[in-house]
């Protein structure tokens, strides 16, 4: 298993986590990983066949090889095994892990999910031990938007909604996607990685709620609405 450092203190190491099939090269995760010195991928392996308690038991695996404090940056089936990774593997409130961005989750419960998501259901119900961002698309075939609301509320993840953009993807057309990297930098200062400490669960929400409603509206037109 590889060791994932990070390079300087007070900075979070940034995990991705991909859903089915991994990222492929133009997948913004892949390019957030050639792009930014504090982004590695957590390889959970069966990209075509996934096991929910293999992926969790590999992105435990991960976080207890890195140096706190970690950001989670999950994507559609990755979501899901964060939320049973935090289930599974309790943890102090922001530590080890301080925060996380959750985009695009796939909806494991829905009767007509695939046969490679079901292994992942029932979705888990429990509030995630760290801040977070939810993010979903209002035309994602994946997920209808107010069930990507409703785990946003499970969770205790803050929502934004990002408009009809699809699964958020390679092919949203979104590349880069430097909106989320403004919403993943909101995450970073409301996990108090800056000071090499978490912040109170009140302190975070406040951060979250101002700074992520901020970006939304400066980068989705209007189009956005925190819930």
């Amino acid at each position: 298993m590889a060791s994932y450092q990070a390079d300087f203190h007070g900075h979070a190491t940034v995990l991705t986590i991909p859903g089915l099939n991994g990222s492929g090269p133009s997948h913004w995760q892949s390019l957030w990983e050639e792009s930014r010195v504090d982004t590695t991928r957590v390889d959970l392996g069966m990209w075509t066949m996934p096991h929910r308690n293999a992926w969790v038991t590999k992105i435990d695996q991960a976080v207890r090889s890195t140096r706190a404090p970690i950001i989670l940056v999950a994507h559609s089936l990755g979501c899901l095994s964060v939320a049973w990774w935090a289930q599974l593997s309790p943890q102090p409130y922001g530590w080890p892990v301080a925060g996380a961005l959750l985009v695009a989750p796939a909806d494991v419960d829905r009767t007509d999910a695939r046969d490679e998501l079901r292994g992942f259901a029932p979705a888990p119900r429990t509030p995630l031990p760290f801040p977070s961002i939810l993010i979903a698309s209002n035309d994602d075939p994946w997920i209808d938007i107010d069930r990507a609301h409703s785990l946003a509320v499970d969770w205790g993840s803050h929502f934004v909604d990002a408009g009809p953009q699809g699964h958020l993807n390679a092919a949203s057309g979104i590349g880069w996607w430097p909106e989320g990297q403004e919403l993943l930098e909101r995450v970073i200062a409301a996990s108090g990685a800056a000071h090499g400490r978490s912040m109170a669960p009140g302190d975070a929400r406040a951060i979250l709620a101002v700074n992520a409603t901020d970006a939304a509206e400066a980068h989705y037109l209007g189009g956005s609405m925190m819930r």
